[in-house]
């Protein structure tokens, strides 16, 4: 696959929903360890909501359906999930613009402005224990796989992988930001379940790219 087209990131968008639906009460359990434990709960809401949008018909650009699913999120999404997944998919689409499919370059540069449109927002940096935390290696990844001359298939596993590993050395980190940044060293021990989500959402962009629907 040498591009995504909007249908093709619609089966990504719900893949993400089917993957948090699933993953949902485990998401709730790292949120209950040191959040307020709704993040399982909040984010399955917001992507129903986002795939009914989207099966009411599916827009003609990516600008219009990365948009839909950015402000979908927002006005569905409690907590700080929905403002930041929110932006992601607001500032992803602005970067795409008015096309009808991306291809790896500019996908990459999609996922850089949506990471840049969480830092404005969450103002997170590099072990404060967010999704950033997964985000940002996924990203650097993706760019990094494509300048190594990776296709988009390997570019996205790669940052999946990335993504995996930024959220597993959440673990032992004491939180600076959010809600578990009040519980201060208690905050170590436990996956941050932001980043948890987010390595879903590499995870599942790898799957649709690797087997299209």
């Amino acid at each position: 696959m040498a591009s995504l087209d909007t249908a093709t990131l619609s089966a990504w968008i719900r893949r993400f929903r089917d993957s948090i639906s699933e993953k949902r009460d485990w998401l709730t359990e790292l949120d209950s360890a040191i959040g307020d434990a709704d993040h399982g709960a909040n984010m399955s809401r917001g992507m129903d909501a986002v795939i009914a949008k989207i099966d009411s018909g599916v827009p003609d650009t990516v600008d219009d359906l990365l948009k839909t699913v950015g402000m979908t999120l927002v006005s569905s999404v409690g907590g700080a999930s929905g403002p930041l997944y929110g932006t992601l998919f607001l500032r992803m689409g602005m970067v795409a613009g008015p096309a009808t499919e991306l291809d790896a370059a500019a996908l990459g540069a999609a996922l850089r402005g949506g990471l840049d449109g969480i830092v404005a927002r969450g103002k997170a940096e590099a072990g404060d224990k967010t999704m950033f935390d997964a985000m940002a290696p996924a990203v650097d990844a993706f760019d990094a796989a494509l300048t190594a001359g990776a296709d988009l298939e390997a570019a996205t596993a790669a940052a999946a992988q990335a993504a995996a590993v930024g959220r597993d050395a959440t673990e032992p980190l004491v939180a600076r930001k959010g809600r578990a940044s009040y519980l201060g060293e208690r905050s170590a021990g436990h996956l941050d379940p932001g980043a948890a989500s987010t390595t879903l959402l590499f995870e599942t962009l790898a799957q649709a790219v690797a087997e299209p629907s």
